[in-house]
């Protein structure tokens, strides 16, 4: 008895998965040689104020909320997500 081929589903699934970290490893060679000096990213989030100030925690936990809803919906990979998250914490006052 011969073995059973792997259906068409499964390849589409591998191709897609294949496809997927060839994009994920574009992106991060592109991020990893862009010139350190260059101009901010306009996406990031803003972690002081206009004047100069650092935000309050309560300015902070909002924007943890919008880095969650750009990451709902899809406007944020999951890696971005977690360095601005890991950023905002790390300025949130432990007492």
């Amino acid at each position: 008895m011969g073995t059973q081929r792997t259906s068409f589903e499964k390849l589409q699934r591998d191709r897609a998965k294949k496809a997927k970290a060839a994009a994920k490893r574009e992106r991060r060679f592109e991020r990893d040689s862009a010139p350190q000096g260059s101009a901010p990213d306009t996406e990031t989030t803003p972690l002081l104020r206009d004047d100069g100030k650092p935000l309050s925690p309560a300015e902070l936990l909002s924007l943890v909320e919008t880095i969650h809803r750009q990451f709902e919906d899809g406007l944020i990979d999951h890696e971005t997500f977690e360095e601005r998250k890991a950023e905002i914490f790390a300025r949130l006052p432990v007492d």
